[in-house]
């Protein structure tokens, strides 16, 4: 039996931007009929690499092999001509075509449409049936959940006859419903020959589903493994060059008294749909309550209401006071007063300033605080001298005080939020999406920074995308789906699956395969939505 040749092979594959070297010789073989993970930290050179695969960018130096033959991809065309289908995070679609249009587009034969309409029906239909695939070729994909219209991107590949798929990041939108029926498509292309490269952050994702695993590190290929014969916390140890702790050890809570009281809390944006459709919670001191949900169901509007930036109807009392939520004191000065800190869900738009320096932006919001002022100017000094107190502590890196913001990693930048709001000892801290785009090693030292809040008897507001981070940190867990909390429940005493329905508004297991189900919810949500807009 003779050898087979890899599917992909890259040798000696280099990149640089300017002084920046992304890619340094790195090479790579992907077999065929394998699905093959590759991970690393923000930075370590993923996207970049599968960019030159995919013809977005032109190597510096190196060959790429496909099938045992060299081949020169000089752009996208040239990759698809070769087989090769990438499936983005953020989905290439046209909203108002349907799937049959968004699947030829690009594609079609001859100068009338209809011919190729045709054909694509037929191929889908018989996509559709061999992979998993079911999706109304009708459709405009505006009126498609998110996991149908990775389903369509899929599709496209696959009409264009796609040997090699890569898929970047694929579950980050989708429920765990959605991302296990992800996986069973995954398995059934596999089964097929197919050749699959699945850039992931999820441990947890690599683990179930790849057959081998490429660690990446600062633009290098580190290491290259069979995912049997390794784990998770191996995995993170050639990521980041040490051992990590992957889940928080933390104490059982010891909750105390109602901090935070929230009654019919209602919302409804300009486009007259509701946002907030009644949220009630309460939140204890000395404890974290996770509020999980797929992106887009209200969690945003809620901090934004709470932390002083959006105005809505219903009641809020911190301490027991009633805070107001419209008028002169709906103001994110306001809520610090009251006593809550506010980390924002995206530290670039809401929680820095990128052209100012750290020093600057580690006292925003708080620059009328008494002890930075002197007279009636600010004191720059003390600021400054504050900044570099709260960047040794939370271990900046660098650690100069006078560099913008805009020049530090994102993990960096994370730590300059988290350390300005902690910092000021507030009795309620409420934090979107800690982690999102954050290293691995410092989404371990923003997590034990949390608990330790937690057990200095503050209470935590966690809204997260990431299932795994919800688990980790939350004493118990709220679910939002379309505006609403579906139920509560305690972290110890519930699972993925439960959780997951509820993100999909289904409150009872149906049961069997749920994504009919979940289907049908969505597309009743999308209804109200198109009523609400009239």
């Amino acid at each position: 039996m003779t050898d087979q040749a890899p599917a992909i092979e890259l040798r000696g594959i280099s990149k640089a931007f300017g002084p920046v070297q992304a890619n340094k010789d790195i090479s790579i073989r992907v077999m065929p009929g394998t699905i093959h993970g590759i991970i690393g930290e923000n930075g370590a050179g993923k996207s970049t690499l599968m960019s030159i695969l995919y013809g977005f960018y032109k190597a510096d130096a190196g060959e790429v092999f496909i099938a045992g033959k060299k081949t020169e991809i000089p752009d996208s065309q040239a990759a698809i001509n070769a087989g090769i289908g990438m499936v983005f995070q953020h989905f290439k679609l046209v909203q108002n075509f349907t799937v049959l249009e968004n699947v030829i587009l690009g594609a079609e034969e001859g100068r009338l449409l209809r011919p190729s309409l045709s054909k694509a029906r037929g191929a889908l239909k018989k996509l559709a049936e061999e992979y998993e695939l079911s999706v109304d070729p009708d459709a405009l994909v505006q009126d498609l959940s998110v996991g149908h219209q990775q389903r369509v991107e899929i599709l496209k590949a696959l009409y264009r006859q796609a040997d090699i798929l890569i898929l970047d990041e694929p579950t980050g939108v989708l429920t765990p419903a959605e991302a296990d029926h992800l996986f069973r498509i995954l398995d059934n292309l596999r089964a097929e020959g197919k050749t699959i490269i699945l850039i992931t952050h999820k441990l947890r994702e690599i683990m179930e589903i790849t057959d081998t695993v490429s660690v990446m590190r600062r633009g290098e290929m580190t290491a290259t493994v069979k995912t049997a014969e390794t784990s998770p916390e191996a995995l993170a140890e050639l990521m980041v060059g040490r051992k990590v702790l992957l889940r928080v050890d933390k104490a059982p809570a010891r909750p105390g008294a109602k901090l935070l009281e929230i009654e019919n809390l209602r919302l409804t944006d300009e486009t007259g749909v509701q946002r907030l459709r009644g949220i009630s919670l309460d939140l204890r001191a000395g404890e974290v309550l996770g509020i999980a949900g797929v992106a887009g169901n209200g969690q945003s509007e809620l901090l934004e209401v709470l932390g002083g930036y959006g105005t809505a109807t219903g009641i809020v009392r911190v301490n027991g006071v009633e805070i107001p939520l419209s008028g002169t004191g709906c103001t994110g000065q306001a809520r610090r007063a009251a006593g809550i800190g506010h980390v924002p869900e995206d530290r670039h738009h809401d929680g820095l300033i990128l052209p100012y320096t750290a020093w600057e932006n580690a006292c925003f919001g708080y620059h009328r605080d008494p002890a930075f002022q002197k007279g009636i100017l600010m004191n720059n000094a003390a600021i400054r001298e504050d900044a570099k107190g709260k960047m040794e502590r939370f271990d900046v890196r660098p650690p100069n005080p006078n560099l913008a913001a805009r020049n530090f990693s994102g993990g960096n930048q994370q730590k300059i939020v988290l350390a300005r709001e902690i910092e000021h000892n507030p009795d309620i801290l409420l934090i979107g999406q800690p982690t999102r785009g954050v290293d691995i090693g410092a989404i371990e030292f923003i997590h034990q920074q949390i608990i330790r809040l937690r057990n200095q008897g503050k209470a935590i507001l966690l809204v997260s995308v990431e299932l795994d981070e919800i688990f980790s940190l939350s004493d118990r867990i709220a679910v939002m789906f379309d505006g609403q909390i579906m139920g509560f429940r305690d972290a110890a005493q519930t699972d993925q699956r439960e959780l997951g329905l509820m993100m999909a508004g289904i409150t009872q297991d149906p049961g069997g395969d749920p994504l009919a189900a979940i289907d049908a919810t969505l597309a009743a949500k999308e209804a109200r939505e198109a009523a609400q807009h009239g």
